[in-house]
């Protein structure tokens, strides 16, 4: 959706302020602080900028939890029904971008909360189909072969996800454009994903609960990531 389109869509729901809280799954936007995404440089990074079909990581609304942004070289639905586990339903609006072709979703899977590290990523978008893929254009997860469709919300289209990936709300601005992460729709995954892993994430260094500062990096994850799995 684009800004002004963005805007209307959010005016019957309160934006928050100051540091967020950590959500349980909820069918309603959750909004967190305004961030910007720049490229390695420092530089805004532009729509424009983006690759057609290519895995890009940025972290958002916490230091420690990635999410995918995708140009998926096509427009993407312009409105999809879906739900959380728990059942509450919510609406997805569709992508963002001249083409409306530019998507971005929380990277903790759904089932096991698989997630990308510097290290190894068992989960990313798939362009190709193969064996366990016969699908193709999915984020696919190979640590239990959840898929889920970017050009629709991030719904799951095969394995044991119960629910599809939150989605990470973005503004575009035309006249820059520029990309800003301002809020979550969906099934947010962050309290299980911090029980699980918090230890682990804090003995890697930093706080992995400080909130995303006024900007994020955005990453290609083949830099960012030593190795990907797939399947």
């Amino acid at each position: 959706m684009q800004r002004r389109e963005f805007v209307k869509f959010c005016a019957v729901s309160a934006a928050a302020a100051g540091s967020p809280v950590l959500a349980a799954a909820d069918a309603t936007p959750t909004f967190y602080g305004r961030v910007k995404l720049i490229d390695d440089s420092g530089a805004p990074l532009k729509a424009a900028a983006l690759p057609a079909e290519r895995n890009f990581i940025f972290h958002y609304p916490y230091a420690a939890t990635p999410c995918f942004l995708l140009n998926l070289g096509r427009p993407a639905k312009t409105s999809v029904r879906l739900a959380t586990a728990d059942r509450r339903a919510y609406e997805w609006r569709g992508a963002v971008g001249p083409q409306r072709s530019i998507v971005a979703y929380s990277a903790i899977c759904a089932h096991q909360l698989a997630y990308p590290t510097k290290e190894i990523s068992f989960i990313s978008y798939r362009a190709e189909k193969s064996p366990r893929n016969r699908l193709g254009n999915v984020i696919h997860c190979c640590a239990e072969h959840s898929q889920y469709d970017p050009a629709q919300g991030a719904r799951v289209l095969a394995g044991p996800a119960p629910q599809p990936l939150a989605a990470i709300l973005l503004e575009h601005d035309a006249k820059t454009d520029g990309l800003t992460a301002v809020g979550t729709l969906g099934g947010e995954m962050f309290n299980q994903f911090f029980a699980k892993y918090e230890i682990k994430l804090s003995l890697e260094g930093g706080a992995p609960r400080a909130t995303t500062a006024a900007t994020s990096v955005v990453h290609e994850l083949e830099n960012y990531c030593r190795q990907q799995v797939k399947c």
